[in-house]
């Protein structure tokens, strides 16, 4: 870039710090130890000079970005960096995807909206037969204990104040429907079963719960529970990423907006996409 390009990428990623900081351009220049005046002239159109060094970095160093993004320099957005230098807790031990951990954080956040990427089928649709199936071989976690957990989500989600989204990929549902992969030794009487069920309940449940079909050639995710605006939590088999930063949580709910955005099955749909299913099972 020549000089007059590298001005109008630093009042543009300038502008750019300056709306997601949400303050006014006074209180703005004064975090940043500028006077209001200074703020303006580097903000104008008709401006074609780069401020001092030692002014740039007061900017970078306020905002927690970085010269070369300012710059332009580098392609990492001003969030990727915020987000680098915020704490993040791991929980050791997780016994399953439906830890009790789970069942308090859900208890936490009632009243927000509840968001989640499930590792196979959403838990509070999962029958009995194919919860215990899930499980029989799970050390962590009995299929009893499977069982009350899953529970305890299916009573949650039929609470009045219930708001709850879950998505996850066409593809893992197709797999369960034909006996696939983990559930090769599934009995087909049961994948039948737990498909009926699963279009019963989601007919029940509606709109307090919504579940979203993407393409998985097109998109993946972790699976990863969103609580409302208090904590997400990232499922890795054995433990959990808790992430209680704003901007932790911001990047996550729009990392779930991209998934919503791009279903092609959408929770209108999902039960005549199930009862086609029935057909697969064999």
């Amino acid at each position: 870039m020549d000089r007059r390009e590298t001005v109008e990428v630093f009042r543009e990623r300038l502008t750019d710090v300056i709306e997601r900081s949400g303050l006014s351009r006074s209180a703005f220049a004064t975090t940043a130890g500028l006077d209001r005046s200074t703020l303006s002239q580097l903000l104008s159109a008709n401006n074609d000079r780069l401020p001092r060094a030692e002014t740039i970095a007061a900017i970078a160093s306020a905002q927690q970005v970085s010269v070369d993004w300012l710059l332009g320099l580098s392609q990492i957005d001003q969030e990727g960096i915020n987000i680098m230098g915020q704490p993040l807790e791991i929980e050791s031990g997780a016994g399953s995807p439906v830890d009790e951990r789970l069942i308090r954080w859900h208890a936490e956040a009632e009243g927000y909206k509840v968001r989640y990427v499930p590792s196979t089928l959403p838990d509070l649709l999962k029958t009995e037969a194919v919860t215990r199936y899930e499980y029989r071989d799970y050390a962590p976690i009995t299929p009893e204990r499977g069982l009350e957990q899953a529970s305890h989500r299916l009573e949650y989600s039929r609470r009045p104040e219930t708001d709850l989204e879950a998505c996850s990929s066409f593809q893992s549902v197709q797999d369960f429907a034909r006996g696939h992969g983990i559930w090769a030794d599934l009995p087909a009487e049961s994948r039948h079963e737990q498909l009926l069920s699963m279009m019963s309940l989601i007919d029940e449940l509606y709109p307090a719960f919504r579940w979203f079909l993407f393409d998985g050639l097109q998109r993946y995710s972790v699976p990863v529970t969103l609580f409302g605006r208090q904590r997400a939590a990232a499922y890795f088999g054995n433990m959990y990423f808790v992430f209680n930063a704003t901007e932790h949580i911001r990047v996550l709910n729009r990392h779930f907006d991209e998934l919503i955005r791009s279903a092609v099955i959408q929770p209108t749909d999902i039960i005549g996409f199930l009862e086609r299913q029935l057909a697969d099972v064999t």
